[in-house]
């Protein structure tokens, strides 16, 4: 029975994430139900690994739920934060070179490389708090933080891909 309870937590982060989009962004509502899904994000990994029932099903699904929260969440909060055109264009060239390390890591290692870093743990931290710092950081602040330690764990990912040394 508790071989299922990481798969349980995941897939419960992607109903969440479905129920985000019946709620206004920045309400009470919102908040709770976004702590949940980022909180069972933390969990479930560890928890699969815990009670030895990580596999190639509990990896996917998450890859899934991940993609999921990250589409509502974005749908529902780039509509309403003002985002300076410097933003868009640092946020698009760490996509494009995040993109380009797939890309090329496949072609060279025959794999797609995704590192579980902890610059890229670090940056997906930030981008997770990020929404709930909006009321007293101002977006061009933190934005900065986030970014510099995107950018530098994207580089660190490539760097990565072309030396093939492991920095986990």
């Amino acid at each position: 029975m508790t071989k299922h309870i990481a798969n349980t937590i995941t897939f419960c982060r992607i109903l969440g994430s479905v129920l985000l989009l019946f709620f206004p962004a920045f309400s009470v509502a919102f908040y709770i139900i976004y702590l949940l899904c980022g909180f069972s994000d933390m969990i479930d990994g560890t928890i699969a690994r815990k009670t030895n029932s990580n596999g190639k099903l509990g990896s996917r699904l998450d890859t899934v739920a991940d993609l999921i929260f990250i589409a509502v969440s974005l749908f529902k909060l780039l509509p309403i934060i003002p985002i300076p055109w410097w933003l868009w264009i640092w946020g698009g060239a760490i996509a494009v070179i995040k993109i380009s390390n797939i890309i090329w890591g496949y072609f060279a290692k025959k794999q797609f490389i995704s590192l579980h870093n902890i610059t890229n743990k670090i940056t997906g931290l930030l981008l997770f708090i990020l929404p709930l710092t909006l009321s007293f950081i101002e977006l061009k602040y933190s934005s900065i933080v986030v970014c510099s330690i995107a950018t530098f764990a994207t580089f660190q990912e490539g760097f990565y891909v072309a030396t093939n040394s492991k920095n986990k």
